[in-house]
């Protein structure tokens, strides 16, 4: 999706993760699963999905007489727009100063650095194009 993903809170990503494994779903649905895993109120994740279909995050299916919600957006489109506003906001935009901060406070082991390692090796330069 070209469009910009609208940004989501932490309580809204908690309902989205409900809506990726399985959509669409009925309010009821989601409250249930929801449930589950957090002491959440059915009014509070009812709040919830109806902030994320005013963001245009979800949709809803009025068809029937149960409406039920939908994700507009894959799980990774969502986690692609979080990460990079993530890296603008903490580390200025750049990945590099993002990675080297991982690597020289050794939160990276040396088969994380071996991967990455590889996957850099893998990436094909822009610049050869």
């Amino acid at each position: 999706m070209s469009q910009k993903v609208p940004s989501i809170s932490e309580a809204e990503w908690e309902v989205m993760n409900v809506l990726w494994q399985n959509s669409p779903q009925a309010a009821s649905e989601v409250i249930a699963s929801l449930q589950e895993k957090t002491d959440w109120k059915a009014k509070t994740v009812r709040t919830l999905l109806d902030r994320l279909v005013h963001k245009k995050v979800v949709g809803v299916n009025k068809d029937q007489r149960v409406y039920t919600f939908y994700p507009l957006y894959s799980q990774e489109d969502c986690q692609r727009a979080e990460t990079e506003s993530f890296v603008k906001r903490i580390y200025g935009g750049t990945v590099k100063s993002m990675l080297v901060q991982f690597i020289e406070e050794d939160s990276l082991s040396d088969k994380d650095i071996e991967e990455l390692r590889s996957i850099l090796d893998e990436k094909p330069n822009k610049r050869e194009k």
